[in-house]
């Protein structure tokens, strides 16, 4: 069960899910391209210096992009990003959890910050703005226009 459905008030609906964009995936990715790069360099070159060089390159890369594909995989997994019809509700965390809430009615500005990359493959960074405090910046979610369209549409 969903943390959105265990804390949803009497009549509150959910009214918007977003989650982390799988461009979180990437530099992991990009690792594990490095050390598969460096296993075949490894396997061509003769020369034993070279060669010890570029398994060590192979190992520390594989090790690190391999646990790099499961943090993110976890984080994607454990955060929730949920819009109801009276409140912004923000969740990391599995054992040690995370939780920022806020209401709608406290909300005075949403500010999106997407690159070009970001516009190209529909994500961002998201920042709310509220009385007194702002919900911390919203990392790397998909469809943030949307995400920003649902609070702001009340």
């Amino acid at each position: 069960m969903r943390y959105i459905e265990r804390i949803l008030q009497p009549g509150e609906t959910v009214v918007f899910r977003g989650k982390l964009h799988w461009i979180v995936y990437v530099p992991a990715i990009i690792l594990l391209l490095t050390a598969l790069a460096a296993l075949i360099a490894f396997t061509r070159i003769k020369s034993n210096p070279i060669q010890m060089g570029l398994l060590f390159v192979a190992v520390a890369c594989g090790f690190i992009g391999g646990f790099g594909i499961l943090k993110a995989w976890f984080d994607r997994w454990t955060t929730e990003i949920d819009v109801t019809d009276r409140r912004i509700v923000y969740k990391t965390g599995l054992i040690w959890r995370h939780t920022v809430e806020m209401n709608m009615d406290k909300v005075e500005s949403v500010d999106v910050d997407q690159s070009l990359l970001g516009r190209l493959l529909n994500f961002g960074n998201v920042i709310i703005r509220g009385t007194g405090k702002g919900i911390e910046p919203l990392r790397t979610i998909g469809a943030p226009l949307d995400f920003r369209n649902h609070v702001t549409a009340r």
